[in-house]
């Protein structure tokens, strides 16, 4: 995607992280973990491909309220938002799913590098079979959220500073756990809930289908990184676990901070402080943001990181009655909807076909 479409200036196209980790070749190839192969095996089996998959023929509205519903709009009710006439909330909408999608995109990015790094640190042959695949899964979304933006919102902005941060992190860090941490279970888990909400709110048929097929492979990613984890952490130390505990505790307060949208504000030209006071206080935006951690929650309790600190973190947040949610079960529903969305696709293609014939 050309950095034409960006509203912000975007002045290095590319942007290098420095960072030294060992890559581990691993010669027991027959060391294979039963329910990593299983991820493995459907990991190749629900290979798909985007332009096969999805309609891009589908006209889509930028500033369509059908995009999603307006009360997720970060200012949504404020006296910025009432002031404003039709055209000003058409255009607000048009930047505000260029914005978020643009995110997902520069998330998706990270993913794709952040895989490739696994496939070369992690130990243990079975993880790195999986690991390929998901190599596989993350361009395919690149791809897919770049197409989007680039065809459909015909805008978009660039990598969110707090997002930015938190890659940083992630990514420079040579420990093959803290990769898996940052990527599979914070920030994977932060977006298949944020993809949750346009694929069970938006009536845009692109965005609800685009986002349902992602979901379907992030909740494999993220079941990947819970089922390493929770094999690798009763191994540390105190001493390791409290730091990858405060790594926790960092990053959610980076992710939640990250939803303010400020750029979109500034771009906009209205009051910055006045917008970003309003969502820092919106009981709307607090119930939104709590809502993104309901992943989150309840791996990091399943994967053993859930200390007094995580706790006090996570019920800061307003966030800790997520623990008793199940991950599995969540995972599990999204791949049936979308087996589900692909079973109602065939059916009307078949009706139609019938009524061709006939």
């Amino acid at each position: 995607m050309s950095t034409d479409y960006y509203e912000l200036p975007v002045n290095d196209t590319t942007w290098g992280v420095p960072g030294s980790f060992d890559t581990i070749f691993n010669w027991e190839y027959d060391e294979m973990r039963g329910r990593l192969v299983t991820l493995y095996q459907k990991g190749k089996q629900k290979q798909w491909d985007s332009e096969t998959r999805l309609d891009w023929s589908i006209n889509v509205e930028p500033g369509s309220p059908d995009n999603g519903p307006d009360y997720y709009i970060p200012i949504f009710g404020s006296p910025i938002w009432e002031r404003m006439n039709d055209k000003e909330k058409e255009e607000l909408r048009h930047h505000m799913g260029a914005w978020m999608n643009s995110q997902f995109l520069h998330g998706e990015q990270g993913a794709l590098i952040c895989t490739a790094k696994i496939v070369q640190a992690v130990p243990d042959i079975d993880s790195k079979f999986y690991a390929a695949t998901q190599v596989m899964d993350e361009a395919r979304h690149v791809e897919t959220y770049s197409r989007y933006l680039r065809e459909k919102i015909e805008m978009a902005y660039p990598i969110n500073p707090f997002l930015k941060s938190l890659l940083d992190q992630v990514i420079q860090d040579s420990r093959w756990d803290f990769t898996y941490l940052g990527m599979q279970v914070m920030i994977e888990g932060l977006a298949l809930a944020a993809f949750a909400l346009i694929r069970d709110y938006s009536t845009e048929p692109l965005a609800k289908a685009l986002n349902t097929y992602v979901m379907q492979d992030e909740a494999r990613h993220v079941a990947f990184g819970r089922l390493a984890l929770r094999d690798y952490y009763p191994q540390l130390t105190d001493a390791e676990r409290a730091e990858r505990e405060e790594f926790i505790v960092e990053a959610s307060h980076l992710m939640y901070g990250r939803l303010m949208a400020r750029e979109v504000w500034d771009h906009l030209g209205y009051d910055v402080d006045e917008a970003i006071d309003y969502v820092e206080h919106s009981e709307i935006m607090a119930q939104f943001r709590r809502l993104l951690f309901t992943r989150i929650v309840p791996i990091v309790k399943d994967i053993g990181l859930f200390g007094p600190k995580v706790k006090a973190c996570f019920e800061s947040l307003g966030v800790i009655d997520f623990q008793d949610l199940d991950p599995e079960a969540m995972s599990a529903s999204d791949e049936q909807i979308a087996e589900e969305m692909d079973r109602r696709k065939a059916e009307i293609m078949e009706a139609v076909a019938v009524g061709v014939e006939s």
